[in-house]
């Protein structure tokens, strides 16, 4: 391919997504929005930027549920590791022998970035790929998740995977925190049935 193309495929991809309407945008201000529930942990909002962390009675990663529906769709955010170990992105969908079940899911600690499906248990790795996320430093994540494929980029890492179970209809979208404690800024989900 010649280069003055693929550098025209590389611009417009992005521009696919940005037309998807936006289903999520706090400011982190203001309490969560009505369709965000805090599952497992704390999430605070504070001056723009969402706290998040495990509790220990939990005995459970912090997990907060975006609880729209969508099957096409791109999340962004800046992150901040403060001590913990994890930060997940996932979806859930009708799974086929459960009524709601995990669809698949990004996962991010300071040393991995990972993609994972989950039609098995454990979840079964489709990628993954080294990184340095230095704690007290923000990063920037893209992810975006198209009927059978996800593509993730931290930064310049990007990753990408397809798997036919990432492509099964989805109910909400979800964050999930190990540990203590991550920082999340500036985050939008943009997304379509």
């Amino acid at each position: 391919m010649k280069p003055h193309l693929l550098l025209f495929f590389l611009l417009i991809a992005p521009l696919h997504a940005a037309d998807l309407p936006v289903l999520a945008a706090p400011d982190f201000k203001e309490p969560l929005p009505a369709e965000f529930k805090i599952v497992h942990g704390m999430f605070d909002p504070k001056d723009g930027v969402l706290i998040c962390a495990e509790k220990p009675e939990n005995k459970h990663v912090a997990v907060l549920w975006h609880q729209v529906t969508w099957n096409t769709g791109v999340f962004e955010c800046d992150f901040r590791f403060d001590g913990s170990k994890s930060l997940i992105i996932g979806c859930d969908g009708r799974g086929v022998d459960k009524p709601l079940a995990h669809t698949g899911r990004v996962v991010i600690t300071p040393k991995l970035l990972s993609i994972a499906e989950d039609s098995v248990k454990p979840s079964h790795t489709l990628t993954k790929a080294p990184c340095d996320l230095q704690p007290g430093v923000w990063h920037r994540l893209r992810i975006e998740w198209s009927g059978d494929k996800i593509i993730a980029q931290v930064g310049d890492q990007r990753i990408e995977a397809a798997h036919p179970y990432l492509a099964s209809p989805k109910t909400r979208s979800w964050i999930a925190v190990g540990g203590q404690t991550a920082s999340i800024r500036a985050l939008k989900i943009h997304g379509q049935p």
